[in-house]
Formats: C-alpha cells, structure tokens, sequence
C-alpha cells in the first residue's frame, strides 16, 4: 500500500503516506485553494438562493495555471473545444468568443465552487490522520472521498504542469522530467508532478469496475 493506492470495501480508498509526504500533500491542497479564490459567498442578509445564481466572470483568467483549470468552452488558448479553422467549428472567431464567455459566465462559479471543495476534502481527511510513532499513516477514502481526491489532484498536476510548461502533448514525454540532474531548480517541483500523477494513476485504478 505504500507509495499508492488500493481499493478498500464499500468503494473506497487507502494509501499509506509518510509525515513528510503528508506535509507535502496539505500544503499543496491549501495553495490550490489559494489559487482558486475564497469565492463570492453571500454576504450577511444577502439572499443565498441569488448569490447561488450569480454571474461569474465573462473572460478567461490571466493567470496561466487558471487558464488551465477553467479553460474556454469554446475553441481558443486552452479551450477544451475542437477547432477545425478560423474561429473553430460553427462559427466565427467573434461567435466563438461570445459563446465561450456565455458559457464562462454561467458556470465557473460552479467549477470553482466544485474545485474548492475537492481541495478542502484533501486537507480535511489529512488533517484528521492520527500519525503512528514515525508520524506516516493510513489515510482510508470513502467514495465521494476518493472522487474529490482524484479531482484534487487532477488539478494539482494541471497547475505545476502549466508551471513547469508541460503542455497536453508532453504527458507522455514524463521520462525526460526523471532525467533532469539535481542542480536544475525546477527537479523538487518535477519530483511533486511525477508523484501525483503516480497518485493518481492507482487512484483511478480503485475506482474503476
């Protein structure tokens, strides 16, 4: 179990972490949420059934990592949409970009919302560990548990990525991150992307059928 982790009965997930992984761990999950932003949350006498409905944001976010975490609907830098020309399929470039800010508007609250909460159930289930005498231990997921920590971790290999500028196409290039030596400064951070991705790999393999 060591190092990933392993399906448990009821839907589940453990994996055993060491103190200094642990460590590692929350303190990833709570810079992801200092990443995403605290929200706009009602504030006092405010109707929380109309913040609920609120508009977010029209525009992609300038921040790179962000970019990459609420990418465009629609075709466009870092867009999960398909383009086959100018301005993607079905439209112009104007068209595509008044779709995509639509869709923005009307949904990254949610996504960020959603985000947020995978990040929190991260430091939450770490945080209530009770460390052996070498101070690792068993962290045991329930279902939701383990959907949030994938979603977690998904984004976090999605931000250091974009850190590191390793794009979509380099994900299957992840041996020359092995090879770099010792004295490059970006080899702790390239250490963290590869040991999520393994993470997340055994993760995913729990949860499958």
């Amino acid at each position: 179990m060591a190092g990933h982790f392993e399906a448990t009965p009821g839907g589940g997930a453990a994996v055993a972490l060491d103190e200094v992984e642990i460590s590692i761990l929350r303190s990833l999950a709570v810079q992801l949420l200092e990443l995403v932003g605290p929200g706009d949350q009602p504030a006092d006498g405010e109707d929380p059934l109309a913040a609920l409905f609120a508009e977010g944001p029209s525009e992609p976010p300038s921040d790179p990592a962000l970019a990459r975490l609420f990418p465009d609907a629609y075709g466009g830098p870092g867009g999960s949409g398909g383009s086959s020309g100018p301005g993607g399929p079905g439209g112009s470039d104007k068209e595509v970009r008044e779709r995509s800010a639509e869709f923005r508007r009307f949904t990254e609250m949610d996504l960020r919302s959603r985000k947020r909460e995978d990040a929190l159930t991260v430091v939450r289930t770490l945080d209530s560990l009770s460390p052996a005498g070498d101070g690792g231990a068993v962290l045991t997921l329930t279902g939701d548990e383990s959907r949030s920590w994938l979603g977690a971790l998904n984004d976090l290999r999605l931000t250091i990525g974009t850190r590191l500028e390793v794009s979509d196409e380099d994900q299957g290039e992840e041996g020359s991150l092995y090879r770099l030596p010792d004295s490059d400064p970006r080899k702790p951070m390239v250490m963290a992307y590869l040991w999520l991705g393994a993470l997340q790999e055994t993760l995913v393999e729990t949860l499958m059928p």
